[in-house]
């Protein structure tokens, strides 16, 4: 099948959109992507409904109609029309995710996105798993499985949007996967208000600064990194600790001792594998941030690459892998584990709209 997947992530950035042949188990080939940045008013009424307070529905809709002139955008770009592709996976945007209270929350209008696209969509990811007792996130796991087919094994998949997760895949196909801790949500909420760029643009202001050893080391002895997974978090659950550790320092050491929380928490995840990864291939908008790759790098003591290293895009990985989940749902295949959930056995999901 024909999928195209989008993704909006916790990082506020953007949609990215792509397209993939797939079974929902191989990946036959990729298609054309694309990025279609937030205007900055856009980032702040998405800003503004988190924690589903405001004007939700408003929000939503307006957030649906940005995603059908994605989908538009990269058919556009692809030479295709509507008709040629048979499902589109759409995540819509997390604005609230307690899975301990088995609450989820990723607003988009699934009916609405078909109406407008004219191809039938798969939405409502997370829903299913949360409800069964399971964490909702992560769910790209599989998809990094797939991708991975043909690596060296013990590997680490680590994403860093607003929250780091990490896909860890062993030997014998074994899987392993949680969120890590903060991953850009800290640094990028920092730079916004030192700044008024909603990035550590190239980690420039990190890059100026020092960070704080022994604050570093408070934040890392946090209880979440002693939990053991599969667990998930909300984007904003570190953001008082860390507004604590750093309110007094100057915008440059406050970035750079950020940037060190980040990757000690990856650390503290790695502390969790069956085995060591021997290799860590990076995904999302944090490998662009020269300054948080090279804090890897010291925290994890192996090679820490971008999954350009092995052929993947990085900027697309996600909205792929949307695409992946959505034919997957579609063929009633599990998209969540209890090794990457905690979910009690391999559970379907997503929510099918026809364009009728």
């Amino acid at each position: 099948m024909l999928a195209l997947g989008l993704m909006s992530g916790t990082s506020l950035d953007g949609v990215d959109a792509a397209l993939v042949s797939t079974d929902g188990v191989t990946v036959e080939r990729f298609g054309a992507a694309l990025t279609k940045p937030y205007e900055p008013a856009m980032r702040e009424r998405l800003r503004s409904v988190l924690g589903g307070v405001g004007p939700v529905a408003e929000v939503e809709a307006e957030l649906t109609a940005f995603h059908a002139q994605v989908v538009a955008e990269l058919l556009d770009k692809a030479d295709l029309d509507a008709q040629a592709v048979d499902v589109v996976g759409f995540h819509g945007h997390t604005i609230l995710h307690r899975p301990q209270c088995r609450r989820t929350w990723q607003i988009g209008d699934g009916e609405m996105l078909a109406r407008l696209t004219g191809i039938p969509v798969v939405n409502d990811f997370r829903s299913n798993d949360v409800l069964a007792g399971g964490q909702g996130a992560p769910l790209v796991p599989v998809y990094h499985r797939a991708l991975a087919a043909d690596l060296t094994r013990p590997l680490a998949v680590l994403n860093l949007g607003g929250v780091g997760n990490v896909t860890w895949i062993g030997d014998d196909d074994g899987l392993l996967a949680f969120d890590t801790g903060p991953g850009n949500a800290l640094i990028d909420d920092w730079a916004l208000v030192h700044t008024g760029r909603p990035v550590d643009e190239g980690g420039a202001l990190a890059r100026g600064g020092h960070a704080d050893g022994d604050k570093v080391d408070q934040f890392g002895q946090h209880a979440f990194f002693g939990q053991k997974p599969p667990k998930s978090l909300d984007r904003d659950d570190f953001q008082s600790l860390a507004r604590s550790l750093v309110a007094d320092m100057t915008p440059a050491d406050g970035a750079a001792t950020l940037t060190a929380f980040t990757a000690r928490a990856v650390a503290r995840a790695a502390e969790h594998f069956p085995q060591p990864a021997t290799r860590w291939l990076v995904c999302g908008g944090g490998r662009h941030n020269p300054a948080l790759m090279a804090a890897l790098a010291v925290e994890l003591k192996v090679a820490v690459e971008p999954v350009e290293a092995v052929g993947w895009d990085g900027d697309a990985l996600e909205a792929q892998a949307f695409a992946y989940l959505a034919v997957r749902s579609l063929r009633g295949l599990p998209l969540t584990f209890p090794e990457t959930t905690g979910v009690t056995r391999p559970l379907g999901g997503g929510r099918f709209h026809a364009t009728s």
